[in-house]
């Protein structure tokens, strides 16, 4: 690994574990990481995600004169008791480092996005560093580094590069060396991440995963389809997700869904495959234009809820040989390893300036 070169600044116990928090829109986690093995000795997840943070803030904080930001720092202090309890690692001192939507407009303070081209070594991250204070928390205060995301001329991420460093550490892939690849981390808002000779070039949002609430919950379709239970299916049920798969490349999208309402209607297929039939055509329509992609590698970085209909997908459009799946395992530690690499870049830089 190529942690190995900055270890030896690492040395004492306060700097041999970080505190890597991903705090996203509706959910927000934190760890204390082994910064040397990326192993996770605790952990804790709430669903206090930044929307719901900046609400409380909004609604209670801002109206009592308590900035932001202070706001955000007790929010995190009583997260970090939480984590305190799980572990017999004393927490004081140990730096945080956050990325996600915490460094938006409406987090604990809004970090230019970095531009394109984008390293895949990290050393183009938008960093901003918040000094420790006394009173944050009781005793125990930590200097907290927050990272901003990428933006390109029509698109915004903010998490998703974190995670590709962390993906391109585990998988042990050379950052100057990287061939064309397109990195797939599928989600409610999916990303397409496009890799050059080592740096993000470009990358596209799609809407997959929010499309599929609003139509299977709030549209006419909802009484077409049954959500129970879509993670076991029989073979039968897999077929009409491939049929929405194959269908997604030569028709209409806008027409399309309106034959999950006829699907029930004439009895060709059980609310349930109707079901898999809409996400099928809704990851068909986003998995589309990697057809038309050229023989670039395709990375499948899926978490264990999608890695199946994604790789359905990907092997119904005959592109399983151009396909490396990772494992969700990696995949759920590639954000805390993301952080740590950047974490030892600033730590590496302040040494040596």
């Amino acid at each position: 690994m190529r942690n190995g070169a900055t270890a030896g600044v690492l040395t004492d116990m306060t700097t041999s574990y970080l505190l890597c928090c991903d705090w996203g829109t509706s959910t927000f986690r934190l760890r204390l990481m082994n910064i040397l093995t990326f192993e996770c000795v605790a952990e804790v997840v709430s669903p206090a995600g930044i929307a719901a943070t900046f609400d409380d803030w909004k609604k209670g904080g801002e109206q009592t004169g308590i900035s932001k930001e202070h706001f955000f720092r007790r929010q995190l202090e009583a997260q970090i008791d939480r984590l305190s309890a799980k572990t017999t690692i004393p927490l004081a001192d140990i730096p945080v480092v956050i990325s996600g939507m915490a460094s938006s407009s409406i987090g604990m303070a809004e970090v230019p996005y970095a531009t394109l081209p984008f390293a895949t070594d990290g050393s183009q991250s938008g960093i901003r560093h918040f000094a420790a204070q006394a009173d944050f928390p009781h005793e125990m205060p930590h200097e907290i580094m927050l990272i901003s995301g990428v933006r390109s001329q029509r698109d915004v991420m903010r998490g998703e590069e974190t995670q590709l460093i962390g993906l391109i550490e585990l998988l042990d892939l050379p950052t100057d060396k990287t061939g064309d690849a397109i990195f797939i981390f599928p989600g409610t808002h999916s990303k397409h991440l496009y890799i050059q000779a080592g740096q993000l070039v470009n990358f596209d949002t799609y809407m997959t995963g929010e499309l599929f609430g609003l139509l299977a919950t709030q549209s006419i379709l909802s009484d077409s389809v049954d959500l129970s239970d879509l993670t076991l299916f029989s073979e039968h049920d897999a077929d009409a997700f491939r049929q929405g798969v194959t269908e997604a490349q030569s028709s209409e999208m806008l027409n399309r869904l309106f034959t999950v309402r006829t699907n029930q209607l004439f009895g060709r297929l059980t609310k349930k495959q109707n079901a898999l039939y809409l996400s099928g055509l809704l990851i068909g329509t986003e998995l589309k234009p990697l057809s038309a992609n050229g023989n670039g590698q395709i990375v499948l970085c899926s978490g264990n809820n999608l890695s199946a209909f994604y790789a359905v997908a990907i092997e119904t459009l005959g592109l399983s040989n151009r396909t490396v799946t990772v494992s969700p395992d990696l995949v759920d530690r590639a954000a805390s390893v993301g952080q740590i690499i950047l974490f030892q870049n600033q730590t590496v830089k302040a040494i040596t300036e």
